[in-house]
């Protein structure tokens, strides 16, 4: 229990500093880069004298530091602020918004409204990910320098030379357009979600397919195989029990690493797919220059990483006990 309230105080004393760096890294990005948000905002036709006055009403005008630490003491109230660009039913404006009547969206509500179909369609990828890489990967571990193993890495090279974006665009083409067997522009019921998903999962199937192979393989190898063979367990007997629990901890630690991946993954394919997720809103926040919403996206997703990192880390420890984090 010292050991776990310990790694969890370390791994959170971190998270906490990656999240703050991140997070000041973005803002001060945010506004080193050409372009000013509030013409944007505004329109091209607004005189320069209430673009100016808009900009300072917003803080645009402050030292850098100062527009940090007045962003930072709203995070930590649980405010994100809200949209430069949006209305509050989350569609873009153009036009002069009326900053003191509250016209504009708060970035919590853009948030909340498009996280969860994120967290759908990532999860739906990561199980037709396991279903593609785990059977062809522990194959081609449990039968090295044959057929399998032949089969697994032929697999995973065609796959990581495919384009996520061609991708999602040929099977828009088969299975809508020409088959019309399954929609996939936009949102309108979870099965919206089935060809997007598939084009992150083949994304990230390639990497877990030659680790879990790489990794079953060197398994086999160990002596405790060949000793438990010795005693009377039978093959399935030893895979199951010692290979698998073994092999598991370089996948599971390679899958806290490829969140970044599929993270990014996401962000494209949504966008080829108008899939109304956190990943489109980024690409539109990007495009209008909108500060709030891009700055509290970036915390949210390395919030994320950041968790999901720390669980992987937990469950490898559970798996195997002789990790020492």
């Amino acid at each position: 229990m010292v050991f776990l309230l310990g790694f969890l105080a370390r791994r959170l004393l971190q998270g906490a500093a990656i999240i703050g760096l991140v997070s000041f890294a973005v803002f001060a990005l945010l506004r080193v880069i050409p372009g000013d948000p509030v013409r944007l905002m505004l329109g091209p036709m607004t005189p320069d004298y209430v673009v100016e006055q808009t900009a300072r009403q917003l803080g645009l005008r402050d030292p850098l530091l100062l527009q940090y630490l007045r962003y930072m003491k709203g995070v930590m109230k649980g405010e994100l602020g809200r949209s430069f660009t949006k209305a509050p039913s989350g569609e873009a404006v153009g036009g002069n918004l009326d900053l003191n009547r509250g016209e504009r969206a708060k970035v919590f509500d853009l948030i909340a409204g498009t996280l969860p179909l994120t967290f759908q369609l990532a999860g739906l990828a990561l199980v037709f990910a396991i279903i593609i890489a785990v059977p062809l990967g522990l194959l081609g571990g449990l039968h090295a320098d044959r057929w399998p193993d032949s089969l697994a890495l032929y697999v995973a090279s065609v796959f990581v030379s495919v384009p996520n974006f061609w991708l999602g665009i040929m099977l828009a083409l088969i299975f809508t357009a020409q088959l019309g067997w399954i929609p996939s522009i936009g949102y309108n019921g979870f099965v919206y979600t089935v060809l997007p998903a598939l084009v992150i999962a083949v994304e990230i199937a390639p990497i877990v397919i030659r680790s879990l192979t790489v990794s079953v393989a060197a398994t086999m190898q160990q002596p405790f195989v060949e000793i438990a063979l010795l005693r009377g367990l039978s093959r399935r007997q030893v895979i199951i029990s010692h290979v698998l629990r073994n092999s598991a901890v370089p996948v599971l630690n390679l899958f806290g690493v490829q969140l970044g991946t599929l993270l990014g993954g996401v962000l494209i394919v949504e966008y080829i797919f108008s899939y109304p997720g956190l990943g489109f809103l980024t690409v539109q926040s990007v495009l209008q220059r909108d500060f709030p919403t891009i700055q509290a996206i970036a915390m949210v997703t390395t919030s994320v990483f950041v968790l999901i990192n720390l669980l992987v880390d937990l469950i490898s420890a559970y798996v195997d006990r002789r990790l020492d984090y």
